[in-house]
C-alpha cells in the first residue's frame, strides 16, 4: 500500500462507476438492470481483497510480480522516454537497445504468457500512474465486461432465469475473488465471456459482421496468449454447441438420423484439429506431449511453486502417458468440482473453498433428485451440452495437473460459471422443452 493508492484509487473508482452508470442504459433492460452495478461492485471488492490477501497474508506473490515487479518498470520506461516504453511494451523477450535496465528487473520478462498480463497492466498503469489498487480496479472492470457478456448470452435465451443466471455469472465467491485482480485469471475469464457471446451472435444468431468477428478473434487471442490450454477444452465444447444447435433445427427426423454419424465424425475431427492447432507452436501443449506437461506441472505445483499456496493432494501415479491421465479422470473431475472436503481443511482459505465446494455438491444432488430421468433428457439442450462439455473437460485438465488445493481454487474458476449455468438449465428443463423440436421433426 502506497500514498498513491489513497490518492489515485478513489478517482479511478469514481470514473469506473461514472462510466458504468453511463453505459448501463445501453446494455441492460428493465429486468437485468438491477444486476449491473452489484455485479461490478463485487468484482471491485474482489480485486481489492486479493491485493490485501497477497500483501498481508502471503507477503507477496504473482499479482505483485505482474505489477510492482513488472508493469511498474514499463511505466517508468514510459516516464523516461515514450519510445523506450513502447519498445519494452512490445518486446519479444530479447534485450533490445536501451531497455535492459528495465527488463532486467522484470521477473516474468521472458515468460510470454505472464508478460501478456504485464502488458495489459502497463496500459492501465498509464491511466493510474502505476497505482496497484487502481490498476486492479481496471482489471476488475475488464473481468466484469466479459462476464456481463457471458450473462447476456444465456439471458437472451432464458430471460425467465435472470436471477439464477446472474448468480452463476457474477456472484460465485471464488470467481469474483480470484477472477478480478491483477492475475492471468481475470484476463482469461473476461475473454471467455466475450468469446462465448460472439460465438453465439455469429454462429447461432447468424449476426455476421466484421466487428463481431474481430471481437471474437481478439478474445480468442487473449486466451491463447495467457493460457492456451483453456482453448483446448473450450474450442471442442464450442464446436459441439454450434453443431448441436444447428442439428436440432433440421425438420426431418429421418435426416437427423442419417446425419448423426456424419455429425459425430465432424465434431470429433474438428475438435481434434482445434486442439492440434492450439498446441502446434508450443511443444508442451502438443497432443504427443500434453500428458508429460500435465505430469511436470502437477508435481511442480505440488512440491515446488505451489507448495505454500495450500495443502497438496494426490490422485494417483502420473507417468506422463495419456493412459495414466485417463485413469485419473474421475478423481480429477471430482477434485476440481467438489474438493477440498470440509474435513480436508488446513487453513482459512481452504475453509472458504470447502464450503463453496460443498454447496456445489449439494446443488448437484438436488438437481439430480429433482429432475430424476429428465436429468439426462436435458442434455438434448445444446446450451447444456456446451456448458457441461467445457466445464467437465476443464475440470479434468486442471484437476489432473495441479495437485494443490490452494492453486486449484484459482485455476478452476473458468469452469464454475459454465457448470452452474448447465445445472440451472437442467433444473429448469421440462418435457415442454422438447416439444418444439419434436414438432419440427414430424413436419
Amino acid at each position: 500500500m502506497e500514498l498513491r493508492d489513497l490518492i489515485v484509487t478513489p478517482i479511478i473508482i469514481f470514473l469506473v462507476y461514472a462510466g458504468a452508470y453511463w453505459i448501463r442504459p445501453r446494455v441492460t433492460d428493465s429486468i437485468n438492470r438491477k444486476y449491473f452495478i452489484p455485479g461490478l461492485t463485487v468484482r471491485i471488492i474482489g480485486a481489492l481483497s486479493l491485493g490485501f490477501l497477497y500483501q498481508f497474508y502471503y507477503g507477496g506473490g504473482d499479482t505483485f510480480m505482474y505489477h510492482t515487479h513488472g508493469s511498474r518498470f514499463v511505466w517508468e520506461a514510459f516516464c523516461d522516454s515514450p519510445l523506450l516504453g513502447l519498445k519494452l511494451l512490445f518486446s519479444d523477450g530479447s534485450n533490445q537497445a536501451g531497455i535492459y535496465k528495465y527488463a532486467s528487473q522484470i521477473y516474468f520478462f521472458r515468460d510470454p504468457a505472464s508478460y501478456t498480463v504485464i502488458r495489459v497492466a502497463s496500459l492501465f498503469d498509464l491511466i493510474t500512474f502505476s497505482t496497484y489498487s487502481a490498476t486492479a480496479l481496471l482489471f476488475a472492470a475488464l473481468s466484469f465486461i466479459g462476464m456481463w457478456m457471458f450473462f447476456l448470452t444465456f439471458y437472451k435465451q432464458y430471460p425467465q432465469l435472470h436471477r439464477s443466471l446472474a448468480v452463476a455469472s457474477f456472484f460465485i465467491p471464488s470467481v469474483f475473488f480470484w477472477g478480478s485482480g491483477i492475475l492471468k485469471d481475470s484476463i482469461t475469464l473476461a475473454c471467455l465471456g466475450i468469446a462465448t457471446y460472439y460465438f453465439y451472435k455469429i454462429f447461432l444468431e447468424k449476426k455476421i459482421s466484421f466487428i463481431n468477428f474481430l471481437s471474437l478473434l481478439i478474445a480468442l487471442f487473449g486466451i491463447f496468449s495467457v493460457k492456451k490450454f483453456i482453448l483446448q477444452a473450450y474450442l471442442p465444447a464450442v464446436i459441439v454447441w454450434v453443431f448441436a444447435y444447428n442439428f436440432i433445427s433440421v425438420r426431418s427426423k429421418i435426416l437427423k438420423i442419417l446425419f448423426i454419424p456424419f455429425t459425430v465424425i465432424l465434431i470429433i475431427g474438428s475438435s481434434y484439429y482445434a486442439i492440434l492447432k492450439v498446441g502446434e507452436d508450443d511443444a508442451r501443449y502438443s497432443v504427443s506431449k500434453i500428458a508429460e506437461t500435465a505430469k511436470v506441472t502437477a508435481y511442480d505445483i505440488r512440491y515446488w511453486s505451489g507448495r505454500d499456496a495450500g495443502s497438496g493432494y494426490a490422485l494417483g501415479q502420473l507417468d506422463g502417458t495419456i493412459g495414466s491421465m485417463v485413469r485419473l479422470a474421475p478423481q480429477a473431475i471430482n477434485v476440481s468440482l467438489f474438493r477440498p472436503y470440509l474435513w480436508e481443511v488446513r487453513n482459512p482459505l481452504m475453509l472458504l473453498s470447502a464450503i463453496e465446494s460443498f454447496c456445489l455438491f449439494a446443488f448437484v444432488l438436488y438437481v439430480i433428485v429433482k429432475k430424476r430421468l429428465l436429468f439426462f433428457s436435458a442434455f438434448t439442450n445444446p446450451n447444456v451440452l456446451f456448458a457441461m462439455a467445457f466445464s467437465i473437460s476443464f475440470a479434468f485438465a486442471v484437476g489432473v495437473s495441479t495437485f494443490n488445493f490452494g492453486s486449484l481454487a484459482r485455476y478452476k474458476i473458468p469452469l464454475l460459471p459454465f457448470f452452474l449455468v448447465a445445472l440451472i438449465l437442467i433444473l429448469n428443463y421440462s418435457k415442454r422443452d422438447r416439444k418444439p423440436f419434436e414438432l419440427e421433426s414430424t413436419e
